[in-house]
């Protein structure tokens, strides 16, 4: 393995891949955050069925390490070429540190976008083959999508979403750009940024079945059969890129070193 971080971004360096080249790799690393980690949510958090006398899904737990394992891998996969962010927050976040150029950001969220919305939709095409109602009742429950109210999986009302989008978002990108650090102990980025997102999600799925990304956010809501998703779909977007914004903002003037 190569001596510096997988995740580290590229942009910073004379040898930085194309944009093109860079913006395929998060394409790609978007499109399994949601592909796998939206699936396992879909069909194996509650297999066969939440009735079943017997359940072999993979709960809660199995679901918070689905979305780690899927950012573990892809940072693994394509760190070296584009960064490995996966997500508009984290590139906000990688921006305002000086990481990323400002020019860049459109392309790389329309990138992730895009690769969310091709995840989210074979979803859809496998989840309409499957037994007779599946599909409908994937929609009907919302497809994965994020909420708060009613709409919450715990109940929790819209302050609560706010605070836990916030402060996760500001803690997730602080780690990233903490363990991509040029200072930083090198290869072990995506393994304590896989485990992060793990943590993340055991503590806040039963809020807000847990975002911290606008573009899984989008996708799952593109899919949803109760026509709410889209109406709280602002919280999903503002809340994690003020996080971001404010995890960046401690990391480059209180925690980050002076080599990056």
């Amino acid at each position: 393995m190569a001596t510096e971080n997988p995740a580290a971004p590229k942009d910073d360096v004379a040898d930085a891949p194309a944009l093109f080249r860079r913006l395929g790799a998060e394409v790609f690393g978007t499109f399994l955050l949601v592909f796998a980690g939206m699936g396992t949510v879909l069909f194996a958090a509650k297999f066969p069925g939440a009735d079943a006398t017997n359940p072999l899904g993979v709960g809660f737990i199995g679901v918070s390490l689905a979305l780690g394992l899927t950012v573990l891998a892809g940072a693994y996969a394509v760190g070296h070429i584009s960064g490995a962010h996966f997500n508009p927050a984290v590139t906000v976040g990688v921006a305002i540190a000086g990481r990323l150029p400002w020019k860049d950001v459109p392309a790389y969220i329309g990138a992730q976008v895009v690769g969310a919305v091709l995840g989210s939709s074979l979803l859809a095409a496998i989840a309409a083959g499957g037994p007779a109602g599946f599909f409908e009742s994937a929609r009907a429950g919302g497809f994965a999508s994020n909420g708060y109210g009613e709409h919450s999986p715990g109940g929790f009302g819209l302050v609560s979403a706010l605070l836990v989008e916030f402060i996760l978002t500001a803690v997730f990108v602080l780690v990233i750009l903490l363990v991509t650090d040029k200072a930083a102990v090198a290869g072990f980025a995506p393994l304590v940024i896989g485990l992060t997102l793990t943590l993340i999600h055991l503590a806040s799925i039963p809020v807000t079945n847990t975002s911290v990304n606008p573009a899984r956010s989008f996708a799952t809501a593109l899919y949803d059969g109760g026509g709410w998703a889209f109406g709280q779909l602002w919280v999903f977007i503002v809340a994690p890129i003020a996080g971001a914004a404010l995890g960046a903002i401690v990391y480059k003037t209180v925690l980050g070193s002076k080599k990056s």
